[in-house]
């Protein structure tokens, strides 16, 4: 019986969450989501299990509401690094997810690290 995509999106998403956390223990995770119509971003300290600070194309001061293109994907990578600073982090590791590094996911991780993060 063939897996269904989701079942397959999962397996990806787990497999490469557990390769980056034996690699970068004690460092918080930037974790992307991207759906059809958003693409929201959140730093998460793992240890401790708090967000420290979140981006997404849903909040109205950055200008994208519900776009999910490139531009839009830039304009969430720099308002996390910037909201990383306020945080006091200086470097993450990128957690894309079950998500592939290219497109949207890979102009949001450059903008991140355009704007000072080190992921």
């Amino acid at each position: 019986m063939a897996n269904s995509k989701r079942t397959l999106f999962l397996k990806r998403r787990l497999r490469v969450r557990n390769k980056l956390r034996k690699v970068n223990a004690g460092r918080p995770r930037l974790s992307v989501h991207r759906s059809n119509k958003n693409i929201s971003v959140q730093l998460i300290d793992d240890v401790q299990g708090v967000t420290l600070a979140a981006a997404s194309t849903l909040e109205k001061d950055l200008g994208v509401v519900g776009k999910n293109n490139v531009e839009a994907a830039t304009k969430v990578g720099a308002a996390i690094a910037e909201r990383a600073k306020k945080a006091g982090v200086v470097e993450a590791y990128f957690d894309r997810g079950g998500f592939l590094f290219h497109g949207k996911v890979k102009a949001l991780a450059d903008a991140a690290r355009e704007g000072g993060l080190k992921i």
